[in-house]
C-alpha cells in the first residue's frame, strides 16, 4: 500500500509551533497512531520510521514529531521542558482528532515513554498505549547514567554528556534535572485505563528493571509485558529489533481496530 506523508503544523498552549509528518494510507483511514521518539534523537528515528511501514499497510496511518529542541524544532535543546514536551504531544493529539483521525494510539520510546505515561490520563479517546523500553523515574535514569562527577558537573556549566554520540558536552540547563524531581510517573500509572504494552530488552542498562517491574506492578489495566531475551537499550540485532517493532504493530493494530 502506498503511504502517503503530509507534514502538518500545530501549536501548542505555550505558543510555540511543531512541524510533524503524517503518514497515512491512499485509502481513507480514521485510526493513527502517535509515535513519540527518544532523547537526543528525532522524528524520523528507525522505530518510526519502521513502526510507520508496519502500520500504514493496515489501514493505520502514524504522526510523529520532534520534541522540544530536538530535531528540526527551532527552539534550544539547552531550554528543553518536559511540561513543554507535554503541551506538545497534548497539541499533537487534538489536531488529529480535528483532521477525523478519532481512533488514535500512542507509542512511546524510552524519553518519548515517559512523556506518553504523564499524557495518556488527559487524551480523552486514547485507544491504547505502547511503551518501548520507557523511562519512568528520569531524575534516577539521569544520575545512573552519568554518574556523581558528571551530575555534578552538569550543576555547574549547564552541561550533559552525549549519551548517544562521542560523549562531548551538550548545552542543557540543570533545571531540567530539577523539573524532572518534581515529576512521578508512578503515580499517574493507576489513572492509565486504555490497554498498555512494554517491550522492554533483559540486557537494557540504560532503564533500570526495579523501573519496568514497578512500572508493571502500578499499571491496573490490561497489560502486558513484552521481555526481549538478549536485547540492550537500542534493540541493536536485526531479529531483536524485528520482534519489537512487531509487538508494539500487533498490540496497536488490534486495539485500534477492536475497542468499542
Amino acid at each position: 500500500m502506498q503511504i502517503i506523508e503530509t507534514s502538518v503544523k500545530f501549536l501548542h498552549s505555550s505558543g510555540l509551533s511543531t512541524t510533524g509528518i503524517l503518514a497515512a494510507p491512499s485509502t481513507p483511514t480514521n485510526l493513527c497512531v502517535i509515535l513519540c521518539h527518544g532523547f537526543l534523537s528525532d522524528k524520523q528515528s528507525r522505530t518510526n520510521r519502521r513502526l510507520t511501514e508496519l502500520l500504514v499497510p493496515q489501514g493505520i496511518a502514524t504522526f510523529r514529531f520532534d520534541w522540544y529542541g530536538m530535531g528540526e524544532t527551532q527552539e534550544q535543546f539547552s531550554n528543553l521542558s518536559l511540561k513543554q514536551c507535554e503541551d506538545q504531544l497534548d497539541a499533537a493529539f487534538e489536531i488529529l482528532q480535528e483532521r477525523g483521525l478519532a481512533r488514535l494510539g500512542l507509542v512511546g520510546s524510552s524519553f518519548g515513554g515517559l512523556l506518553s505515561i504523564l499524557s495518556t490520563p488527559r487524551l480523552d479517546g486514547l485507544l491504547a498505549l505502547g511503551l518501548k523500553c520507557p523511562v519512568v523515574d528520569f531524575a534516577e535514569s539521569l544520575r545512573l547514567g552519568f554518574g556523581q562527577e558528571a551530575m555534578t558537573n552538569w550543576k555547574t556549566t549547564n552541561h550533559i554528556p552525549n549519551m548517544v554520540g562521542d560523549g562531548s558536552p551538550i548545552p542543557l540547563h540543570y533545571g531540567f534535572y530539577e523539573e524532572c524531581l518534581t515529576y512521578d510517573a508512578y503515580a499517574v500509572l493507576p489513572h492509565i485505563q486504555i490497554p498498555t504494552l512494554i517491550v522492554h530488552g533483559d540486557q537494557d542498562t540504560v532503564i533500570p528493571r526495579p523501573q519496568i517491574d514497578r512500572l508493571l506492578t502500578s499499571l491496573t489495566t490490561t497489560k502486558q509485558l513484552k521481555l526481549i531475551e538478549g536485547a540492550g537499550h537500542q534493540f541493536g540485532q536485526p531479529e531483536e529489533f524485528r520482534l519489537m517493532t512487531n509487538h508494539l504493530a500487533k498490540w496497536m493494530v488490534h486495539y485500534l481496530n477492536s475497542s468499542s
